[in-house]
């Protein structure tokens, strides 16, 4: 794809004005996302249009501009995450009936945790979990879940990048990484909202490595961690056999 004057491609390009949306950024003035994406204005005008020809990105009454409903519909195409999507439904609204709370549903992804789906409750605790949202590895009980289950190499070469922060949240990371895989599930107090406690069963392949987590956001003084992690963990055994025998793992 062809440079722009500046030497980036316009693919780059393209990247980073997709990145500049975010969780609290869903509607951007021009301006602000030509900074954001580091491009000068004018030629932000000119990309604008044809990205907004073609769906990638739309443009409001008042001139801001959003993702567009055609990102949405590729993204849905994906086998990966559909598959496991449509395997994780049916437990995923067991989880949520039983235990009154927000469910999700997540992977572990460039080194952080990306939300998959999220089934709300009425009533439930606050939740800081967002699909399509992507939450740090260290702060939740969803990533430590992963990164427990992950194979060996992906475990040494996370901590090869993120050694400083892992130390300073989890001193004691090895007892925690073998609590976690004795009990099958994760469960950490107030890593988000100091109010609430997060627990999460990862959903397994047939060697035994992570492929997904299921999830669930709990007042913290709750008594329920222990069966809420049960739960979770019959419910992740649940959608493991689903993705076999649709033929996904």
């Amino acid at each position: 794809m062809a440079n722009s004057p500046s030497g980036d491609s316009m693919l780059d390009r393209l990247v980073r004005i997709l990145d500049s949306f975010d969780a609290k950024n869903h509607s951007l003035s021009v301006s602000v996302l030509a900074r954001r994406a580091d491009i000068p204005l004018a030629s932000m005008y000119r990309l604008l249009d044809s990205l907004v020809e073609h769906d990638l990105l739309s443009r409001d009454p008042s001139g801001h501009v959003r993702l567009g409903l055609r990102l949405w519909e590729l993204a849905n195409r994906s086998a990966a995450t559909g598959d496991l999507r449509t395997a994780a439904l049916p437990f995923m609204e067991d989880i949520n009936q039983l235990l009154g709370q927000n469910t999700q549903l997540s992977v572990l992804h460039q080194d952080e945790v990306l939300i998959i789906e999220r089934l709300s409750r009425p009533g439930s605790v606050v939740n800081q979990a967002n699909v399509a949202g992507r939450m740090p590895v260290q702060r939740t009980s969803m990533g430590m879940a992963l990164l427990a289950f992950s194979r060996p190499e992906v475990i040494a070469d996370f901590l090869s990048r993120h050694q400083a922060v892992m130390t300073a949240t989890h001193p004691d990371f090895r007892a925690e990484i073998a609590e976690i895989r004795r009990t099958g599930y994760a469960s950490f107090d107030g890593f988000i909202d100091p109010e609430t406690t997060g627990v999460a069963a990862p959903i397994l392949d047939d060697a035994g490595y992570q492929l997904a987590v299921i999830s669930v956001v709990l007042p913290r003084e709750t008594r329920t961690v222990q069966s809420a992690g049960l739960a979770l963990r019959t419910a992740a055994r649940g959608i493991s056999r689903a993705l076999q025998v649709g033929g996904s793992l």
